[in-house]
C-alpha cells in the first residue's frame, strides 16, 4: 500500500506541474472559454485511454506503474474542480452558450478521447478490434 501511495503522490505532483504549464500557455480568444482546462482534460483523457489500452493488453492493471500513470499523473493533470468552478462562473456571468459548449464539449471530448486512446494503442500494438476492447473493458 505504501508503494501505491508514493506512486500516486509522485505522479500527482508531475501531473499538477504539467497542468500548471498548460495554464501558462496564453490562448488569444474573443470569449471566456476556458481553453487551458479544456486542453488539460482532453490530453489527460487521451493519455488515460492510451495507458488503459497498454495495460489491458500487456500488464496487470494493478501494478505500481498503472497507479502512477492513471490515478497519479492523469489525476493530477486533469481537474474536475476547476471545470466545475469555470462552469459556475460562466452561468453567473450569463454566458449560457459558452457554458453549454464547454460543458457538453468537455464531456463528449473526454469520453471520446479515452476511447480513442485505448483503441489507438490496441490497433497500433496489438491489432485487437474495438469490439474486443469494449467487451473486455465492460467485463472487467
Amino acid at each position: 500500500m505504501l508503494k501505491e501511495i508514493i506512486a500516486v503522490f509522485v505522479g500527482g505532483g508531475l501531473g499538477s506541474v504539467l497542468r500548471f504549464l498548460v495554464n501558462k500557455i496564453e490562448i488569444v480568444s474573443d470569449n471566456n472559454f476556458p481553453y487551458s482546462t479544456f486542453i488539460s482534460n482532453f490530453l489527460g483523457c487521451l493519455i488515460l485511454g492510451l495507458v488503459l489500452g497498454y495495460f489491458i493488453k500487456n500488464e496487470n492493471p494493478n501494478s505500481i506503474l498503472f497507479v502512477f500513470l492513471t490515478v497519479g499523473l492523469c489525476g493530477g493533470f486533469t481537474t474536475f474542480s476547476s471545470f466545475s468552478n469555470e462552469n459556475l462562473q460562466l452561468i453567473q456571468n450569463g454566458e449560457i452558450f459558452i457554458f453549454l459548449a464547454y460543458l457538453l464539449g468537455s464531456l463528449i471530448v473526454g469520453i471520446v478521447s479515452v476511447y480513442v486512446g485505448a483503441v489507438s494503442y490496441t490497433h497500433l500494438r496489438a491489432h485487437e478490434t474495438e469490439a474486443d476492447l469494449v467487451c473486455r473493458l465492460l467485463l472487467e
